[in-house]
């Protein structure tokens, strides 16, 4: 799995680097050694883990636009990167329908300024493309999805992480061939990952921060979809993915240059009902929720992944389940509201992950 001597000194290059998983990643490269360098815009809310865990003090940080190709092209020809980790993007499925524009642009546009201006600048041997499990065309099946199926999306951001996919193929197949290897050096692949949840996650229209706002403002959760299946899993479960395959990818090259998914176990793809209600428990006094009765923008029902790829191949597969990981978040909510040190409280969740055993 995770080779913590191999990111000593590595240079990494990371899109989204102060968002949500971006902060995370960061300080798990940057506790292993990384030499990290980020592009993004402004942390996405307020507060944010970027700002709670003083991310900025632990890595050289552009703030920049992936559609202002020019600015990323010369970000990433200065710092001159080995692997880079693209995770930049409009995240919000809601927020999609609201603004088409500016999805299609950052998600799709973005994708092909990075993959352009790696190809321009040379020297990346690895890289990293996180898309989303919603990339897939979703057919309310109950198996979960393979990396082989068709990409798709209902709505405006699920088709965007299905189009930035397709980018990703053709780069792939037309400029960074593994047939030619040996010429250009690069190995790129696309990762997909479910319903990602943990501690420092504020987005809006995201279940666990409003369900979290709403705990710690003392009112009651209100609930649009209670039936809705998602793969939940901690952030740490798919970035512990990113980090393999990315070695892989350097180590061993084309041979992983693929689509690989990293979800949670058949058994943590649950209904919102069940995430609520666990979290109502586990964070006491008086928390209760009710239904939301209104109508709202279509989402899926019922999604998950097929992980079968990643086990076998990898050596991948999740080691918190989703009860532990509900757990996780609230204790994590509650230090922050308490004040205590999020940096500290952070980095010792990475080693507690870091040390779990697989099962």
């Amino acid at each position: 799995m995770i080779d913590a001597s191999f990111w000593q000194g590595k240079r990494v290059f990371i899109t989204g680097h102060t968002g949500f998983k971006g902060s995370w990643l960061t300080l798990w490269l940057q506790s292993m050694g990384a030499i990290l360098k980020g592009f993004s815009l402004n942390p996405p809310t307020e507060p944010s883990l970027y700002e709670s865990a003083s991310v900025d003090n632990l890595i050289d940080s552009t703030i920049g636009d992936i559609r202002n190709f020019d600015q990323l092209h010369a970000a990433i020809a200065a710092f001159k990167p080995e692997i880079v980790f693209h995770m930049a993007a409009q995240p919000l499925v809601r927020l999609s329908y609201d603004e088409p524009i500016e999805t299609y642009s950052t998600n799709v546009m973005g994708t092909v300024h990075l993959l352009e201006a790696v190809k321009r600048v040379g020297g990346v041997k690895a890289i990293v493309n996180i898309t989303s499990d919603k990339c897939y065309e979703n057919r309310e099946w109950v198996w979960g999805y393979r990396e082989h199926e068709a990409m798709g999306g209902y709505d405006p951001y699920s088709n965007s992480k299905g189009c930035a996919e397709l980018v990703a193929s053709a780069y792939r197949n037309s400029f960074f061939n593994e047939k030619d290897y040996a010429k250009h050096g690069v190995a790129l692949a696309s990762v997909r990952a479910g319903n990602v949840i943990g501690g420092g996650d504020w987005a809006k229209d995201r279940l666990i921060p409003d369900i979290l706002r709403s705990f710690e403002n003392q009112q009651t959760v209100i609930i649009r979809n209670p039936h809705a299946i998602r793969p939940w899993q901690h952030v740490l479960e798919p970035l512990s993915g990113y980090i393999t395959i990315a070695q892989r990818l350097y180590e061993e090259g084309p041979v992983f240059a693929e689509g690989w998914n990293f979800g949670p176990r058949e058994d943590d793809a649950m209904p919102v009902q069940f995430i609520v209600e666990t979290m109502v428990k586990i964070w006491g006094d008086d928390a209760a929720w009710l239904l939301d009765g209104n109508e709202h923008p279509h989402e899926a029902h019922y999604l998950k992944l097929d992980c079968s790829k990643a086990r076998m191949r990898l050596g991948w597969q999740p080691r918190w389940n989703l009860v532990e990981t509900l757990e996780r978040i609230v204790r994590w909510h509650k230090a922050w509201i308490a004040g205590e040190d999020m940096l500290e409280l952070t980095r010792n969740e990475i080693s507690e992950y870091m040390n779990t055993s697989l099962k």
